[in-house]
């Protein structure tokens, strides 16, 4: 296997905009991290990127998520452990994810159940995770090697 670069080294400056802005959505999202947590672990597994994967599943975890969840969150429409404020996120998560057009009413319905705020917080949330896993795609950090802090 090539061995692929690191780009915190190569590119320190531009992955610290990351970074920065990873911590923003920490703060933002610290009354419902699990959220957050669950929002980024379902893009990742849309994205199909192992490393995230791997790393939300673990800070999950960490969190206290349950275990179904996790092994749930393939199939949430299906499974009884999500919360409407949940369901409404990670529907939303999916059509960003998909870049589907959002109609009218996709786009009223996530904004009663999450707000102004949230929405907004959500949306752009959701397009650094799928850059994330972009990132991750492209220089295929090594599975496993997260550890959760």
């Amino acid at each position: 296997m090539t061995k692929r670069l690191n780009s915190f080294e190569v590119s320190p400056q531009a992955m610290q905009i990351l970074l920065d802005q990873e911590k923003y959505f920490k703060k933002q999202f610290e009354d419902n991290v699990k959220l957050w947590e669950l929002v980024k672990l379902r893009v990742s597994q849309m994205n199909q990127c192992g490393y995230c994967i791997d790393m939300h599943s673990k800070d999950a975890l960490k969190l206290g998520e349950s275990i179904e969840r996790i092994y749930g969150l393939t199939a949430w429409q299906e499974m009884p452990f999500y919360s409407e404020t949940e369901r409404n996120a990670l529907n939303w998560a999916e059509l960003i994810t998909l870049g589907q057009t959002v109609n009218d009413v996709q786009y009223q319905t996530a904004l009663n159940a999450l707000g102004e705020f949230t929405l907004c917080n959500l949306t752009l949330a959701i397009n650094a995770i799928n850059s994330w896993n972009r990132i991750s795609k492209a220089f295929k950090p090594e599975v496993g090697s997260y550890i959760a802090s």
